[in-house]
C-alpha cells in the first residue's frame, strides 16, 4: 500500500488497513476486527481524555469497519465532538461518520444540528461547505425543517462565496426533492434566478439544476429564468473554447451548463418576446451549424459533449414545435446519425425522430428517411435499436406510406425477437384498420398476421377483424372467401380457426354458390379442425354449426349427427355438453322462421375505442402522453388546418366509406342499426353521430385561475401538448367537421405516485351557452339534455403513477361564439389537493371549411361583402419572422383555403373559406398583406356577420 506521510496520515489506521487485508480467511477478518472494536471501546471509556487526532483516528477505523459490512454500535457521540473542533481535517472526519452511519430518528440529531448552525454561521468558507455537504448527504426531514430558511439566505447572500453558493444551491436541491412540503417559496425564489447571471460558471450551473426542479413545480414563479437562460446559452455557444479553458471540455465550451440550460427552457413555451426568441433560434442554429463541422478531437469523450448538448437542443426544438426549419434540419442531422457507427446514437436519433414524426411540420421530413429505418430494422443487431425503428415506422406511417411499412412489418416479423413480437403484432394490426382504403387488403393482413405470428395474436386483434367485417358489407363476401381458402392448409393457427369459424357461420351463404365451397365442403372443412382446438373455440364451432342449419338446411342432418355424437352429448366440459344439447333441441323443435329470427345476423357492433389501442397503450404504460404523438393529421385539405386526417387510433369508426372516418359523420347506418332513430333535437342528432352515452356532470367554476399560455398555439393546429407541469401532462388530439368535432384528452401522470379522486369536467361561461353544445364521455354513451350539457361518466379516481387516462370531447357548435370552455381538472397527489383549469382550444375558426375560388369569383364576392359591419381590418407589428412558408401553414391550418394566383400582389396571401353552424353557414375571406421592411402587417377579414369578422381578425393577428 502507498507510504502514508507523518504530516496528514494516521499511522494506525493504516496499519489496521494492512491488517485486514492480509487476512487469509473471514474467521481471521472478524478475529482482527474484534480486537480492534475492544481496544476502540476501550479507548473511548478510559479515564484518559483523548485529543482530537486520537478521536478522528479511532473514529476512522470505526467507519472503515462499518464499510466491511459490520455493525457499530458505539463511537457516535465522538463523532459528534469533532465537529466542534477547529481543525479541518477532524471535522471533515466528524461530518463523513454522520453522513454515513447517522440516521434521521438518532438522539444526536439535536447536536449534530446546533454543530450545523455554528459551522454555517461561522462565515469560513470551508466548514460552511462541510455542513452544507452532511446536510444535502443525510437529506432527512428533520434536516429539511431545521435548515429549510437557512440554505436559502446563505445562498442569496451577497457576501457568500461561489463555492459555498455551490454547495448552498445543490443542497437546497437535494431537500426540495426529499421534502418540498418544507422549502418555503419567498423572497429568495426571485433572487436565485438572477444566480444565471452570475461570473462564476459553477454557481451557474448549481443553480440552473435547481431552478429546473423550482420551476417544474412552480413554473409561473420562475418565468423571468427564461429570458436569462437564453442569454447565458447565447454566450456560450457563440463563445470559442478557449474563452472558457476552465469549462471547456474536449473542445466543447460548457457542455453541462448547456445541457441544463436546455432542459430548463424546456419547462416553458416558447419566449413571446420576439427579441429574445430570435436569440434562441440563433442559438439552436449555432448548435445544428456546429454538429455539421469537423471534429476537433477523435476522442469519444468530445462526441459525446457535442452529441449530448445537441440531442438536448433537437429536444427544445420538438418540444417549442414552433419553428418549421428548425424541425426539417432536427430532422435531417438525426438522420444522419441513423447510420453511425455508435449504436446508441442510432438508438437516441431513432427516439428522437419518433417524437419529431408526430409533428405536422417534420413529418414529411421524416418520412424521407424511411428506408433507412427499414434498413435499420433488418440488419440491426441491437434489439432495443430494432424496437426504436419499429416504433419509428409505426409513427411515420400514413395513408401514402401504409401499405409498404406494414408489409415490411410482417416481413421482420417471421425473424423478431419474441419480446416485441405482441407489440408489432398490435401495432401492424392498428395501422392495417387505420389506413385501410381497400378493406380486401386489410382483411389480407390481419390474415397474414395470423399466419406468421398467431401465438402472438392477442384476442383484441381477432375480435377487431370480426367487428369490421361484420359492419362493412362490401368486405363480408370477399372475407369468407379468403378465411375459406386460408383454412385449407393443412396447419392453421387456432385463432385463424376461431376468425374462420366466425365468418364462415355468419356469411358463408355469400360463398355456397361456388361448388368448391359448397355449405358441405365449408362444414367438413370447419369440423376437420374441431379435435385440435381448445374448448372455447370448439364452443364458437358449435355456434358456427348451428348458424350453418340456419343458413344451409341441406346440410341439416349431417350436424345434428355430429351433435347428438358422444363426444358432444357427453362432453366432459360443461359448456360444449350444455351448448350440443340445446343447438340439438333447437334445431329439432323450432320452425324455420323461429330459427330464422333467433339465427339471425349479427347486428353491427356499436361504434367504440378500438380494443387493439386500448392493449397497445397498456402494454406501452409509458408515463408520457405518447399518444399525442399517434394523433399527427395526415393531410387532407378537406379537413381544417391540416392535409389528409385519417381516423384517430383512439376511436376507430367503421364507417360506409373506403376512406376513415373518425366522426362518423360519413355513416350513421351502423349506429342506427343497433338502436332506432333518436328525436330530432339537437342533442339525440349528436347522440346518433357520435354513439355515446354519459350521466350528467355537474357544472361548477373553476376555482383555480385558468391557463391560456399555451391556447394560442392551438389556433393554427390541432394536436399537441396544451399543459404540463412536473405532475401532470395534458395533450390534445381532435378533428373538427363541418360543426362538428371531436377532441381527445391525455392525461399522463408524470410521477411515481398515484393521483387520487381524480376528476376532470368541461365548464363553460355563460356567453358560450347559446352558442355550443359539448358532451364529454369516456368509453360510454351520451344522454342529450339542454342547449348546454356537459356530460361525465364517472372515472376512474385513482390514476397510477406512470399512466395515462383517455377523455372524449364531443363537440357541436350552434352559433357564432367567443368564449372557449374551460377543462378543470381536480385529483390528490401526496397529501395536497391539485385543482388545475386549462381553456381549452375550441374557437370558431376550427368549423371552418375551406373553399377554392377563382380570381374573378373572390373579388365579386369581396364587393358583395363591402358593408362596413362586414369588413374588419387590423394593422399589427409582426411578432414572429415573416417567413412566406411559415404564414402559408398558418392561413391553412387557420382554416381556410389558400388561393394562389387570386391577389395581383404575389406577396399578398387569400385565403377563403365557410363557417359551419348548426343554425347557419357564414362565408368568410380574408387577405393578409405583410410589409417586410416596415415589419407589418395588414389583416382584413370580410365575413357576412360582423361579429364573426371580428372575432375570426382576433385570433389570427395573434398568430403572425
Amino acid at each position: 500500500m502507498p507510504a502514508v506521510s507523518k504530516g496528514d496520515g494516521m499511522r494506525g489506521l493504516a496499519v489496521f488497513i494492512s491488517d485486514i487485508r492480509n487476512c487469509k480467511s473471514k474467521e481471521a477478518e472478524i478475529k482482527r476486527i474484534n480486537k480492534e472494536l475492544a481496544n476502540i471501546r476501550s479507548k473511548f471509556k478510559g479515564d484518559k481524555a483523548l485529543d482530537g487526532y486520537s478521536k478522528k483516528k479511532y473514529v476512522c477505523k470505526l467507519l472503515f469497519i462499518f464499510l466491511l459490512g459490520h455493525d457499530i454500535d458505539f463511537g457516535h457521540m465522538e463523532a459528534v465532538n469533532l465537529l466542534s473542533s477547529n481543525k479541518y481535517t477532524e471535522k471533515q472526519i466528524g461530518y463523513l461518520f454522520i453522513s454515513v452511519l447517522v440516521n434521521s430518528n438518532s438522539d444526536l440529531i439535536r447536536l449534530i444540528n446546533n454543530a450545523i448552525k455554528n459551522d454555517l454561521s461561522s462565515r469560513n468558507p470551508t466548514f460552511m461547505n462541510l455542513a452544507l455537504h452532511c446536510i444535502a448527504n443525510v437529506g432527512s426531514r428533520e434536516m429539511a425543517e431545521a435548515f429549510a430558511a437557512d440554505v436559502p439566505r446563505i445562498l442569496v447572500a451577497g457576501d457568500t462565496m461561489d463555492s459555498v453558493k455551490q454547495s448552498a444551491a445543490l443542497c437546497l436541491l437535494r431537500l426540495n426533492r426529499t421534502s418540498p412540503d418544507l422549502i418555503p417559496m419567498g423572497e429568495w425564489t426571485s433572487r436565485v434566478v438572477h444566480l444565471l447571471n452570475d461570473q462564476h460558471l459553477g454557481v451557474v450551473t448549481a443553480a440552473t439544476s435547481l431552478i429546473i426542479t423550482l420551476a417544474q413545480k412552480n413554473p409561473d414563479d420562475f418565468k423571468t429564468s427564461v429570458s436569462l437562460a437564453v442569454a447565458r446559452l447565447s454566450r456560450i455557444v457563440t463563445s470559442a473554447s478557449t474563452d472558457l479553458q476552465d469549462y471547456t471540455y474536449y473542445f466543447v465550451a460548457a457542455p453541462w451548463l448547456s445541457v441544463k440550460l436546455l432542459r430548463l427552457l424546456q419547462c416553458y413555451p416558447p419566449p413571446e418576446d420576439a427579441a429574445i426568441r430570435g436569440r434562441l433560434t440563433e442559438c439552436l442554429e449555432t448548435i445544428l451549424n456546429k454538429a455539421q463541422e469537423p471534429p476537433k478531437s477523435k476522442k469519444v469523450q468530445h462526441s459525446n459533449a457535442k452529441n449530448a448538448v445537441l440531442f438536448e437542443a433537437i429536444s427544445l426544438i420538438i418540444h417549442h414545435d414552433s419553428e418549421p426549419t428548425l424541425l426539417v434540419r432536427a430532422c435531417n442531422q438525426l438522420g444522419q446519425f441513423l447510420q453511425h457507427r455508435e449504436t446508441n446514437l442510432r438508438y437516441l436519433a431513432l427516439e428522437s425522430m419518433c417524437t419529431l414524426a408526430s409533428s405536422e411540420f417534420s413529418h414529411e421530413a421524416v418520412k424521407t428517411h424511411i428506408e433507412t429505418v427499414i434498413n435499420a430494422l433488418k440488419t440491426e443487431r441491437d434489439v432495443s435499436v430494432r424496437q426504436r425503428a419499429v416504433d419509428l415506422l409505426y409513427a411515420m406511417c400514413d395513408r401514402s406510406n401504409a401499405k409498404q411499412i406494414v408489409a415490411e412489418m410482417l416481413s421482420y416479423l417471421e425473424t423478431a425477437d419474441y419480446s416485441i413480437r405482441e407489440e408489432i403484432v398490435l401495432k401492424v394490426a392498428i395501422l392495417a384498420e387505420k389506413y385501410a382504403v381497400d378493406y380486401t387488403w386489410y382483411v389480407d393482413t390481419i390474415l397474414n398476421l395470423i399466419r406468421i405470428a398467431g401465438d402472438y395474436v392477442s384476442e383484441e386483434v381477432w375480435y377487431r377483424v370480426i367487428q369490421i367485417v361484420i359492419n362493412r358489407d362490401d368486405v363480408q363476401g370477399y372475407a369468407a372467401k379468403t378465411v375459406f381458402e386460408a383454412l385449407q392448409a393443412p396447419a392453421c393457427h387456432e385463432n385463424l380457426v376461431k376468425v374462420g369459424g366466425y365468418i364462415l357461420g355468419e356469411f358463408g351463404n355469400l360463398i355456397a354458390g361456388d361448388p368448391r365451397s359448397s355449405p358441405l365442403i365449408q362444414f367438413n372443412l370447419l369440423h376437420s379442425k374441431f379435435h385440435l382446438c381448445s374448448v372455447p373455440t370448439r364452443a364458437l364451432l358449435l355456434s358456427a354449426y348451428v348458424k350453418f342449419i340456419n343458413l344451409f338446411p341441406e346440410v341439416k342432418g349431417t350436424i345434428q349427427e355430429v351433435l347428438r355424437s358422444d363426444g358432444q352429448l357427453r362432453n366432459a366440459d360443461v359448456e360444449l355438453q350444455q351448448r350440443a344439447v340445446e343447438y340439438l333441441r333447437l334445431s329439432c323443435i323450432a320452425s324455420t322462421d323461429i330459427l330464422a329470427t333467433v339465427l339471425e345476423e349479427m347486428p353491427p357492433f356499436p361504434e367504440r375505442e378500438s380494443s387493439i389501442l386500448a392493449k397497445l397503450k397498456k402494454k406501452k404504460g409509458s408515463g408520457t402522453v405518447s399518444d399525442v404523438d399517434d394523433s399527427r393529421k395526415e393531410r387532407n385539405t378537406n379537413v381544417n388546418g391540416s392535409t389528409d386526417h385519417t381516423t384517430a387510433t383512439t376511436n376507430t369508426k367503421v364507417a360506409a366509406s373506403p376512406s376513415s372516418d373518425l366522426l362518423g359523420l360519413g355513416n350513421s347506418s351502423a349506429v342506427n342499426s343497433v338502436s332506432p332513430p333518436a328525436a330530432s333535437n339537437a342533442a339525440s342528432l349528436l347522440v346518433d353521430v357520435f354513439s355515446e352515452n354519459l350521466p350528467v356532470a355537474s357544472l361548477g367554476a373553476a376555482s383555480a385561475p385558468i391557463i391560456e399560455e399555451n391556447f394560442s398555439r392551438f389556433v393554427c393546429k390541432n394536436n399537441g401538448v396544451l399543459y404540463e407541469n412536473q405532475l401532470l401532462q395534458i395533450g390534445l388530439k381532435s378533428e373538427f367537421r363541418q360543426n362538428l368535432g371531436r377532441m381527445y384528452v391525455f392525461y399522463g401522470n408524470k410521477t411515481s405516485t398515484q393521483f387520487l379522486n381524480f376528476s376532470a369536467a368541461v365548464v363553460c361561461h355563460e356567453p358560450l351557452n347559446d352558442h355550443i353544445l359539448l358532451q364529454e364521455n369516456r368509453d360510454g354513451t351520451n344522454k342529450s339534455g339542454l342547449l348546454l350539457n356537459v356530460h361525465t361518466k364517472t372515472a376512474d379516481p385513482v390514476v397510477d403513477g406512470g399512466a395515462q387516462l383517455q377523455q372524449i370531447l364531443n363537440i357541436e357548435c350552434l352559433s357564432d361564439f367567443v368564449e372557449a370552455p374551460v377543462l378543470n381538472i381536480n385529483f390528490r397527489y401526496g397529501g395536497s389537493v391539485q385543482n388545475i383549469a386549462v381553456k381549452l382550444p375550441v374557437t370558431l375558426n376550427k368549423f371552418f371549411q375551406p373553399t377554392e375560388m377563382m380570381s374573378q369569383d373572390f373579388f365579386q364576392r369581396w364587393k358583395q361583402l363591402g358593408a362596413p359591419q362586414q369588413e374588419v381590418q387590423k394593422i399589427f407589428k409582426a411578432k414572429h419572422s415573416m417567413d412566406t412558408e411559415i404564414t402559408k401553414a398558418k392561413i391553412i391550418g387557420f382554416g381556410t383555403a389558400l388561393l394562389d394566383g387570386v391577389d395581383p400582389n404575389p406577396s399578398n396571401f387569400v385565403g377563403a373559406g365557410v363557417i359551419h353552424t348548426k343554425t347557419i353557414q357564414v362565408g368568410c375571406l380574408l387577405r393578409l398583406e405583410p410589409n417586410t421592411q416596415a415589419q407589418m402587417y395588414r389583416l382584413t377579414l370580410r365575413t357576412s356577420r360582423g361579429s364573426v369578422s371580428q372575432r375570426l381578425c382576433d385570433l389570427l393577428s395573434e398568430q403572425f
